[in-house]
């Protein structure tokens, strides 16, 4: 034997998508179109920015629209 594994041996597989939580599956989308509307709403203060105030009214949003 040279040590190696059998070629039937199973390898180990990434998450499934449905193993995922659905906020993760979303963020990414969320944060495109995050993306395209904040210049059309006007850009908020860096300082809104940095301090998560932005995100966390989104997050709240999206909780709302989806009965998070």
């Amino acid at each position: 034997m040279t040590g190696r594994a059998h070629p039937n041996t199973p390898r180990p597989r990434a998450p499934r998508a449905s193993s995922l939580p659905w906020w993760a599956l979303a963020l990414p989308v969320l944060a495109f179109v995050a993306l395209l509307t904040l210049p059309a709403l006007g850009t908020p203060a860096p300082s809104e920015v940095s301090s998560g105030r932005v995100l966390s009214e989104l997050v709240a949003r999206v909780q709302q629209t989806f009965g998070g």
